[in-house]
């Protein structure tokens, strides 16, 4: 549906938090594998969204340094404390200041979804907190579910371009990656999202996902092909050795079954993960708390 044909949904009371509502700084709950059993029944879920170009200009302001090791630039330390820094400003400009009291609960997702400042990596973890931060913001009301392409083709595809810009500038190492037995180094989501977006497409076939003019042509309108295309830009060498999972995935038949298998994979190789969920964060939006039964 075009912009302009959009109706504006009627106003509800689940859009915004409770009048009562007390917002906590989240922090760790998960601290031996099995409390895993809380985040399986915990209300957290994934939606997304973010404005990002302060935070990609800031990559600019703050250019590599001169250093021995090849990986895990330092100056992306400076580049981290200045978010760290601002990260309640940045949130405080799209949250409404009758909602101003979420803003530091808010903000530690945004903190955490973009890599981790000592070791100098990123992976599926951060990106799992972005997820969250837009899922915050969907809670308290300021986004609201029918944005929810936007959310995803428009924000979080933004929030990869600063990412992808992040991990090429300062040379991040892959937190917890699995090498050629993983999906991605870096990102899972997009795979699902992308494959989402070409599910019944009238001549793409997964099978196009590893012919590189296929890409080349197409990875501009969608999200997997983008994925795929800044692979091959960072990993050399023939696709079936470096990308050993998604050359298996590209034999699968149609995208619908891609979409199942990732979703199924993503719920086990990252959600039910302890080196993954060990380090995300409960608070009053997202509570560890099991789901209440009707």
């Amino acid at each position: 549906m075009a912009e302009g044909e959009r109706q504006p949904p009627p106003d509800s009371s689940e859009d915004s938090p409770p009048a009562t509502q007390n917002f906590i700084i989240p922090k760790k709950e998960i601290h031996t594998v099995p409390d895993m059993g809380k985040w399986k029944r915990s209300q957290a879920i994934e939606k997304l969204v973010a404005l990002l170009n302060t935070l990609d200009r800031w990559i600019d302001e703050t250019p590599p340094v001169d250093q021995p090791s090849r990986f895990g630039n330092k100056a992306y330390r400076t580049w981290y404390a200045k978010l760290d820094e601002e990260a309640e400003n940045l949130v405080a400009t799209v949250v409404p200041t009758h909602l101003a009291a979420a803003v530091p609960e808010v903000a530690v997702y945004l903190k955490e979804s973009v890599g981790n400042s000592t070791r100098i990596d990123y992976g599926t973890g951060h990106e799992a907190a972005f997820a969250a931060f837009l899922c915050c913001l969907c809670k308290i009301g300021v986004l609201r579910v029918d944005d929810q392409i936007a959310i995803v083709f428009k924000v979080f595809n933004r929030y990869l371009e600063v990412m992808r810009k992040l991990q090429k500038t300062y040379r991040m190492e892959p937190a917890g990656s699995q090498g050629v037995w993983g999906l991605d180094d870096f990102q899972f989501l997009p795979f699902i999202w992308g494959s989402s977006q070409l599910i019944d497409h009238p001549y793409l076939e997964p099978r196009h996902f590893v012919d590189e003019k296929a890409v080349n042509e197409n990875h501009k309108d969608y999200m997997f092909l983008e994925c795929i295309l800044f692979i091959t830009e960072m990993k050399t060498g023939p696709f079936a050795e470096h990308s050993n999972q998604l050359w298996n995935i590209s034999a699968v038949p149609s995208w619908s079954k891609v979409n199942q298998g990732l979703i199924r994979m993503y719920k086990a190789e990252c959600l039910e993960k302890f080196p993954v969920i060990q380090h995300f964060k409960f608070g009053s939006l997202l509570p560890i708390h099991p789901v209440t039964s009707c």
